[in-house]
């Protein structure tokens, strides 16, 4: 089981998480939606070890991707470079895969300047994926992403095999989820729509 219990996470006066508990499946997609601001991105930061917690406790798999809600591309570098730095050398030959997972196989030499935002929110999305994991923590990955595309993405990432939680203000998207958790904050909280239940 992926847990956050008694987490408590404060920006000087404004207290973010207050004693948050959370239990996540260890397979399938979990959704969290909510408005901005309520505190999902910082969650997810707290679940990728990138943001401290004042107190409480995480269990999760050592290694956790998280993918920024900002693309963070080098302009510098090509859609199949920027994949090719997240491999290791062993694991070079994959590169089209990952593009192809996000349906990019025609930009591999393209640089982002080039690329629609979509494209890039999608080429950031396959660099995330490419870091490899056993929890990816992905943050609005469909942003810019016609929803079409979106929904096949998704069900590729599904059939990875590894547990993700993402967060997504996109209908269509949550629709594609085994769970959405609706948010509510700060402090965040949280009610999964399928058992209606308090988290």
């Amino acid at each position: 089981m992926i847990q956050c219990k008694n987490i408590t996470v404060r920006y000087g006066e404004k207290t973010v998480l207050d004693r948050f508990s959370l239990d996540l499946p260890e397979r399938g997609i979990t959704a969290l939606s909510g408005p901005s601001g309520c505190g999902k991105t910082t969650l997810l930061r707290v679940l990728a070890g990138l943001q401290a917690a004042e107190s409480g406790r995480i269990t999760a798999p050592v290694r956790r991707v998280l993918l920024f809600q900002e693309d963070r591309l080098l302009p510098w570098r090509t859609a199949a470079q920027h994949i090719a730095d997240v491999l290791p050398r062993a694991r070079r030959g994959e590169v089209s895969r990952w593009l192809a997972l996000t349906e990019l196989e025609a930009e591999a030499e393209s640089y982002p300047a080039q690329l629609s935002g979509g494209m890039g929110r999608r080429l950031a999305l396959a660099r995330c994926l490419a870091c490899g994991g056993e929890l990816f923590l992905l943050d609005e990955p469909f942003a810019g992403v016609d929803l079409p595309r979106a929904g096949r993405i998704l069900e590729r990432i599904g059939a990875l095999g590894v547990p993700v939680l993402l967060s997504s203000h996109q209908a269509a998207v949550l629709s594609l989820c085994g769970q959405v958790l609706e948010a509510e904050g700060p402090p965040l909280r949280v009610r999964n729509t399928i058992s209606g239940q308090k988290v």
